[in-house]
C-alpha cells in the first residue's frame, strides 16, 4: 500500500516559502509556492516588531535585554504583564537578533494551545535542550526555549521544569512569558531574571497606530484615533485589532464608527445614562437605560465599567463615592458570572438612588 505524500515547507533567508514534496522513489522536489496575500494578514502579525529597535515602548527593558544578549550574558528570562504590551514581540525580536536566518532551528516555542503537561517537559523540552546545537552560522550557539503563557502550565510541569533549567543551562536559555506572575511557582521565578511589562502609554500606542495608518493609507480623524487609544487600555494588540475591524466596517474610522464596531457605549451615551441615574426616579431610570441598552445593543457590564469611570470624574463627598464604587464593583463581579441583567440593572439604579439620597443629606 502506497504511503501518503506529505509536503514539508522550508523558509530560506529571504523568507520565501518552498514546498518539499517527497516522491515515492525517495527524491525531494523543491517548489517555490506563492506567499500569502499581505492584505489578508492580520495587522497584529503584519506590523509585529521585527527588531528590538522597533518595539514601541519599554525601552529600558528592551535595551537591557539587548545588552545582555550582545555581551553573551543572556540569563533565563521571565517577562510578565498584561496582554498586548510587547512581551512576545520582544523575545521574538531578540531571537532574530541572536540567530538570524537560523532562528527556526535554534528556538523551541510553546504556548497555551500546546499540551503543557509534565510529559511535554520530560520529552519535547528536555529532548530539545539536551541535543547539541549546530548553529549553521547563527550568531549565538546557545539555544532558546520560549514558553509563552507559562502561567497556564500545570504545577507538576513547572516543578519538573526546575531541574531541566538547571541541567541544561550550559547550552540552553529559557524565556518564560506570562500575564499573572503569581501563577508561576517561586522556584521557577528565582531561576529567572524578571521584567515587568506595564500597559503601554497612550503616547506610544498613538505613535504606533499613526505608523500603521500611514502605511495602510487610512482615513482616521483625530477623534477616531483617540477612541481607538482609549478603548485599547494600553493593549497594542487590542488597538490594532480595533483599528483593522473598524476599517473593514467603515471607510472613515470616526469615533462613532469605532464604538459601534466594538459594541462599547459612546461617551455621550454614558453621560446620558449617568444623568438618568443621578436625577431620574428609580422606575424611570431603569426603563430608559433598558431602552437604550436594547436599541444600541449595549452590554450592561460595559455600561457599569464606563459609569464607574464617570463617577471618578464628578464631584461628590469621598464617603459617598467610596460606597458607590464598592457597589458598582459588586455588580460588575456578579455580571461576570452571568447573573440576571434585569436584576443587576435594578441594583445599579438602587446604588445611585442611595448615593443621591446621601448627597441630598450631605447638602443640608
Amino acid at each position: 500500500m502506497a504511503e501518503a505524500i506529505s509536503p514539508m515547507e522550508i523558509d530560506d533567508e529571504n523568507n520565501n516559502i518552498y514546498s518539499l514534496k517527497t516522491q515515492s522513489k525517495g527524491k525531494g522536489v523543491v517548489v517555490l509556492t506563492t506567499p500569502p496575500d499581505s492584505k489578508a494578514t492580520p495587522w497584529v502579525e503584519k506590523y509585529r516588531p521585527q527588531s528590538l529597535d522597533d518595539v514601541a515602548a519599554h525601552r529600558d527593558i528592551v535595551e537591557t535585554i539587548g545588552r545582555l544578549a550582545s555581551g553573551n550574558r543572556l540569563p533565563h528570562l521571565l517577562l510578565y504583564g498584561p496582554p498586548g504590551t510587547g512581551k512576545t514581540s520582544t523575545i521574538l525580536a531578540l531571537a532574530r537578533k541572536l540567530y538570524g536566518a537560523q532562528m527556526h532551528n535554534m528556538v523551541l516555542e510553546l504556548n497555551a494551545s500546546d499540551d503543557r503537561g509534565i510529559e511535554v517537559v520530560r520529552q519535547q523540552i528536555q529532548d530539545f535542550a539536551s541535543t547539541q546545537s549546530i548553529s549553521f552560522g547563527a550568531k549565538s550557539a546557545v539555544k532558546l526555549i520560549l514558553l509563552d503563557e507559562a502561567d497556564a502550565m500545570t504545577k507538576d510541569a513547572q516543578f519538573a521544569l526546575r531541574r531541566v533549567i538547571e541541567k541544561y543551562t550550559k547550552n540552553t536559555r529559557f524565556s518564560l512569558i506570562c500575564n499573572n506572575v503569581n501563577k508561576v511557582i517561586p522556584a521557577l521565578q528565582s531561576r529567572c531574571t524578571r521584567f515587568r511589562f506595564a500597559p503601554l502609554d497612550a503616547v506610544h500606542v498613538t505613535e504606533r497606530l499613526k505608523h500603521v495608518i500611514n502605511a495602510e493609507g487610512l482615513d482616521v480623524p483625530e477623534n477616531g484615533l483617540k477612541a481607538v487609544v482609549r478603548l485599547s487600555n494600553g493593549d497594542m494588540r487590542k488597538a490594532l485589532n480595533i483599528l483593522q475591524s473598524t476599517h473593514m466596517a467603515s471607510q472613515q474610522i470616526t469615533e462613532e464608527a469605532v464604538y459601534l464596531c466594538t459594541g462599547n457605549p459612546l461617551p455621550k451615551d454614558i453621560e446620558q445614562i449617568s444623568y438618568w441615574l443621578l436625577n431620574e426616579p428609580f422606575a424611570t431610570s431603569c426603563k430608559r437605560i433598558s431602552e437604550i441598552k436594547t436599541r444600541k445593543g449595549l452590554a450592561l457590564v460595559d455600561i457599569v465599567r464606563e459609569v464607574t469611570m464617570f463617577v471618578f470624574k464628578i464631584k461628590m463627598p469621598p464617603d459617598v463615592r467610596v460606597q458607590l464604587i464598592n457597589e458598582l464593583a459588586d455588580i460588575e463581579y456578579r455580571l461576570t458570572f452571568a447573573c440576571n441583567d434585569k436584576l443587576q440593572l435594578g441594583s445599579l439604579t438602587a446604588a445611585f438612588t442611595r448615593a443621591r439620597a446621601a448627597l441630598v443629606a450631605a447638602a443640608k
